[in-house]
């Protein structure tokens, strides 16, 4: 590589920094052959005359050009000066600044598109050309077709082709505001153009003059005769020409105080422009005039006594007057707002621009003395203006191919615009008139040939053209009723037929109102409807197919309203001529239901109750019944009217049901109802004063509070309110009444709310007894509410302002009167909410307390009623209920009935079951209950599995001799005695209701005093209850001690002596029978086959102790018997000797002995 083009180093460091990527070099040769090839067709130049533009510099300013910074080359042809009879010759240059000059007849502008050029694309892609004229004329011309024809267009294009405006955003981007500013400069181009000249006056100073005043300003001091010498003073050559110089003063100021224009001709613009350019030549004149220099002329022709030539100096140019006159005429034209609708760039802006313009001409002609003769063309030429704005903005929204939507709104806006011009007209003829009559100025036409008049006519006809056309399309378009049918009738495609007749019109420009453009419109149209006329006959044949099938006059409506679109068309509309009589018939059948409806009377109707519903007064109500009837009626008129065409009333039939509506309407008159109400209310005395509260007898005996507030006051406001709505004129009087009604309506019925809600909340605590304890502290408080309020009076609401709503209650300005009624409110709404949940709680309990009468005899049961209750005190403590105390106790004193009476049912259960005998018994009892549908069955079965008397065994046993009771009997006693004692304790045990577990303090003091179980209810009973199962117990130990005695009796048998007993007996037989007898008897004990002995409870054991007292017993009974049966031998034995020896005694007396006297044995 070649060393030189290595950059120098130094300490091998490179001295320049690292080279950045460079733009690619521009060879000027590029631009040069582009130049030759553009520059001779676009400005005319041969390529021998470019030469020059190609000198030394050529290659410099193309660099420059090509590279940032440089973003516009300039070519320049410019005449040469050359002789009058000699060829004009042109020469050319290329700059960067460009510069005007009169010689300079055209300007090319060469403008880049990026920053720099780039040489390896053509340049065609990468500048803009543009061509300014030049030349003598000015160059407003040219620079308004730039934009008016170029610029604006082209972005107008753009904007359209982005369909701006539809979404919003380009309002956010500004495009409409850069619309604007397009239009006002494309304006302000027009009117530089059209701008009449006003010449310009220099008024010329002779040198002498002017030297003079050179000096003295030099000197600084004021200029005098003193500077000019005194024989110049004095010398007629000079004041001559001093002379002649004022004479051609006054004639070239004449020529512009005279100076005046036709205001026929041309635009409004030129017109105002004129007297505004007047004004500031003529203020430049004075300014002259007013100078150093012409005091200086006039002193000097003073001096030499020429006054002919000074004193008529002012007069003579007639500069004072014309200065008066314009500047009175400038007070119209000054700040005249025609720029507004010369600038608009919507028809909105075109609308509120000639509100501005009539409202400024309206009121600037009663101050300004501009004639109304030159008035009346100002306002035709705005017209013009007007015509061709509102033209340029139609034009461009080319309206034969918008949608129908869009069209029909621009052309209502349209219509708008022209109704606008129509009213602000006639404001401006009624201020002409009165103008022209104090001015006293003589007597004109008033009248003003608008240029916008065809323009308005072919808007109307072309507006009502597009409804009918688009009415045609949608009824043959394939969603509405023709297309059902089939388009194919008769072999024509009706929509497509439509569609094609259209674009005959879109072709050309229907807003074209010249000749050539109406003839071309005519012609249009012509086509158009010459193919459309074939759809109608389609038409009018399915429409009358349709009306002949109609079974009644509602299906004909019904077609009618269909195809009521298409009715507009005469040939349509002359179809249906004759279903007229029918139509008629059928809207008086109408209308005679609306007279049965009418004849019901309002309060009959059910539009009362619907109205009642509605808070809709009576008055207001019959009003707008009476309304709606109206308004049905004039819809049958109005559906006759649609179907048959205006004037269907001049026919005979049509003329009578005319005049029969016209009658009935005058009955539907609600004036006199209106009145009646006036009357009515103005008779009456009604106000807003009295007691706030009053005491009412009830029928059935008794009073209630009661709100002292009429109902009628009430309806009065709401009356005026709805006819107020409804347009009718309530007098002063009673809508002060009504607003002093409506002030007072929402305390009158917050009150009446709160006394109802009172009156609600009593009946609740009435019917909900043993509640009143609990919220008698809230019912006193609104007691003390309602007697403080029995002395408030409804003036003191009517006359105070309602300040709560501008300061807070806060700064303690609320009306006392306001803040009693919301303090009333307030304290009823804590009384109803506290009865409401008071009453929930105290069913809750109550249902408890029922449960405690019937649930399972179980402490289970019994604690979580209990905790329930105690839970629902709990929460009535927590939420500060007063008299808990005393309501808790009565309702512990209801607890402790209930479970008294459980108990005595236990006692009484517990005495059954211990009195059975057997288990049978007992079933059998059970088995009786079930029977009876006894309630307390369920009891029945929990005591027949968990509370029976376990019943227990005593053993009577024998140890060393000695027979004994194992366990004794005192066992038995104390176990049926706890048992007794567990039965009772599931009742006695359980804890009672307190009110005061949240009360520390009391809890704390009394916890020592106060019971907190049902023991103390053993001592209620007040018959024997509790005696019974104790006299039970002791009755069963006695019958075991008496079992037990039997037993206990055989002890003998060991314990007693043989001979002891024999000896005891001694010889008497009858004791040793009754021995041996009771020992018969005695064997039943133990002589059997049972092994124990049941006492239902209880059972005594005797196996162990029967078979040895049977043992024992035997041999006792044994050796008693072995004893009596020797002592019976020997008695047998002693008793058989004594009867043989008296039979031997016997057998040997004789029988004499017998006879003669007794014998004694």
């Amino acid at each position: 590589m070649d060393s030189s083009l290595q950059p120098p180093t130094t300490n091998g460091h490179s001295e320049t920094p690292p080279a950045e990527p460079t733009a690619p070099f521009f060879d000027p040769e590029i631009f040069r052959s582009y130049l030759l090839a553009l520059l001779p067709p676009v400005i005319g130049a041969l390529s021998s005359d470019l030469e020059r533009i190609f000198d030394t510099d050529f290659d410099e300013r193309v660099s420059r050009f090509s590279g940032e910074g440089g973003d516009v080359l300039y070519v320049v042809k410019a005449k040469d000066e050359v002789e009058d009879d000699s060829e004009q010759t042109f020469h050319y240059q290329l700059t960067q600044h460009l510069t005007y000059h009169p010689s300079h007849v055209l300007t090319l502008a060469l403008i880049k598109r990026s920053a720099t050029l780039d040489p390896t694309t053509p340049l065609a892609t990468q500048l803009h050309f543009l061509n300014l004229f030049g030349g003598e004329e000015t160059p407003y011309e040219s620079l308004h077709a730039v934009v008016s024809c170029g610029v604006k267009p082209w972005f107008d294009a753009f904007v359209g082709a982005r369909g701006g405006g539809k979404d919003g955003g380009d309002t956010k981007m500004g495009i409409p505001m850069t619309k604007k500013k397009f239009a006002e400069l494309e304006l302000s181009l027009l009117h530089l153009q059209q701008n009449v000249e006003i010449p310009e006056t220099h008024l010329t100073i002779h040198p002498i003059i002017q030297r003079a005043v050179e000096q003295a300003q030099a000197a600084g001091t004021r200029p005098n005769l003193s500077y000019i010498p005194t024989k110049t003073l004095n010398d007629s050559t000079f004041l001559n020409s001093l002379h002649a110089q004022v004479n051609s003063w006054i004639k070239s100021i004449q020529a512009v105080t005279k100076l005046t224009r036709d205001v026929a001709s041309g635009t409004a613009s030129q017109e105002i422009n004129f007297w505004l350019s007047l004004e500031r030549a003529l203020e430049g004149i004075e300014a002259q005039l007013r100078s150093d220099e012409v005091t200086m002329v006039m002193d000097c022709l003073r001096n030499a006594k020429r006054f002919h030539a000074t004193v008529s100096f002012i007069a003579d140019t007639g500069l004072k007057d014309a200065t008066d006159l314009v500047h009175k005429y400038n007070q119209l034209m000054k700040d005249f707002p025609l720029n507004e609708l010369l600038s608009a760039t919507d028809l909105d802006k075109i609308q509120e621009s000639l509100i501005l313009i009539f409202s400024h001409i309206n009121r600037k002609l009663r101050l300004s003395p501009y004639p109304i003769r030159r008035a009346l063309p100002l306002v035709e030429a705005i017209s013009r203006d007007f015509n061709d704005q509102l033209l340029r903005i139609l034009t461009s929204h080319r309206l034969p191919y918008t949608p129908y939507d869009t069209f029909d709104r621009l052309l209502s806006q349209t219509t708008s615009i022209f109704r606008t011009w129509d009213d602000q007209i006639k404001e401006f003829y009624n201020v002409a008139r009165d103008v022209t009559r104090k001015r006293s100025e003589r007597f004109i036409p008033i009248k003003v040939v608008p240029a916008h008049a065809k323009l308005q006519e072919r808007t109307r006809y072309l507006r009502d053209w597009r409804k009918q056309h688009e009415q045609l399309a949608i009824m043959t378009g394939p969603t509405k009723g023709l297309g059902s049918v089939g388009m194919e009738v008769g072999g024509m495609d009706m929509e497509e037929e439509v569609k094609e007749a259209y674009e005959v019109v879109k072709r050309i420009d229907v807003l074209d109102v010249s000749v050539e453009g109406t003839e071309i419109w005519v012609a249009a149209e012509n086509a158009y409807n010459e193919r459309v006329s074939r759809v109608e006959n389609q038409i009018i044949a399915r429409l009358r197919d349709r009306l002949g099938t109609a079974r009644n006059a509602n299906e004909m409506f019904r077609v009618f309203s269909k195809f009521n679109a298409l009715f507009v068309r005469p040939k349509i509309r002359g179809a249906i001529q004759e279903y007229q009589t029918q139509l008629i018939d059928s809207v008086k059948e109408d209308i005679k239901h609306l007279h049965d409806k009418f004849k019901t009377q309002y309060r009959y109707s059910e539009a009362y109750h619907m109205s009642q519903m509605r808070d809709l007064p009576p008055i207001a109500g019959a009003i707008i019944w009476a309304r709606q009837i109206e308004r049905q009626l004039l819809t049958y008129m109005k559906r006759v009217e649609d179907v048959l065409g205006k004037g269907w009333e001049l026919y005979a039939e049509g003329q009578k049901l005319q005049s029969e509506s016209s009658a009935f309407r005058k009955k539907l008159d609600t004036r006199p109802v209106y009145e009646a109400w006036l009357h009515d209310i103005n008779r009456r005395n009604m106000g807003v004063d009295g007691r706030l509260f009053e005491i009412v007898r009830l029928r059935g005996g008794g009073f209630q509070l009661a709100v002292n507030f009429d109902p009628q006051i009430i309806t009065l406001f709401k009356e005026v309110r709805n006819l107020l709505w409804l347009g009718f004129q309530v007098p002063h009087a009673i809508t002060n009444m009504a607003k002093d009604a409506k002030r007072v309506y929402p305390h009158a019925v917050s009150l009446m709310e709160t006394v109802r809600t009172y009156g609600q909340t009593l009946d609740l605590v009435e019917n909900n007894r043993g509640i009143e304890w609990l919220v008698a502290e809230y019912r006193n408080e609104s007691q003390r509410m309602i007697s403080k309020g029995v002395n408030i009076r409804w003036d003191h609401f009517v006359n105070q302002y309602d300040t709560g709503r501008f300061v807070s209650s806060a700064d303690g300005r609320d009306n006392r009167h306001i803040q009693f009624v919301r303090e009333f409110a307030s304290v009823v709404s804590v009384l109803q909410d506290k009865t409401n949940s008071v009453i929930d709680l105290y069913k809750d309990i109550l249902r408890a307390v029922d449960d405690l009468a019937t649930c399972s005899y179980t402490s289970e049961a019994f604690s979580e009623l209990l905790g329930k209750i105690q839970a629902a005190i709990d929460r009535l403590n927590l939420e500060g209920y007063a008299n808990l105390d005393h309501w808790v106790a009565e309702l512990d004193k209801r607890i402790e009935v209930i479970l008294l009476q459980r108990l005595t049912q236990i006692i009484q259960a517990w005495c059954t079951e211990f009195d059975r005998t057997d288990d049978d018994s007992r079933r059998d009892t059970v088995r009786e209950n079930k029977r009876r549908g006894d309630k307390r069955m369920k009891e029945e079965k929990f005591m027949e599995s968990h509370m029976t008397i376990k019943p227990f065994v005593h053993e009577i046993r024998i140890q060393n001799q000695v027979i004994f009771l194992d366990p004794p009997i005192e066992h038995a006693r104390a176990a049926w005695i706890k048992q007794l004692h567990d039965w009772i304790g599931v009742v006695c045990r359980l804890r009672r209701i307190q009110s005061s577990r949240y009360e520390i303090g009391l809890q704390m003091q009394g916890a020592i005093t106060t019971e907190t179980t049902y023991t103390s209810l053993l001592t209620h009973f007040s018959d024997d209850t509790l005696r019974r199962p104790f006299a039970l117990i002791e009755t069963k130990v006695q019958q075991l001690r008496e079992y037990v005695a039997k037993w206990f009796q055989f002890q003998s048998l060991w314990d007693l002596e043989a001979e002891y007993v024999f000896n005891r007996l001694g010889d008497s037989l009858a004791h040793w029978q009754q021995l041996l007898t009771e020992i018969k008897k005695a064997r039943a004990t133990f002589d059997t086959s049972e092994t124990q002995k049941s006492f239902g409870v209880c059972a005594i054991d005797y196996e162990q102790v029967q078979a040895r007292v049977n043992a024992k017993y035997d041999a006792w009974q044994r050796d008693i018997l072995s004893r009596f049966g020797v002592k019976l031998g020997n008695a047998m034995k002693e008793m058989h000797a004594s009867i043989l020896k008296a039979r031997n005694d016997l057998e040997h007396q004789s029988i004499e002995g017998l006879v003669g006297g007794s014998r004694r044995f």
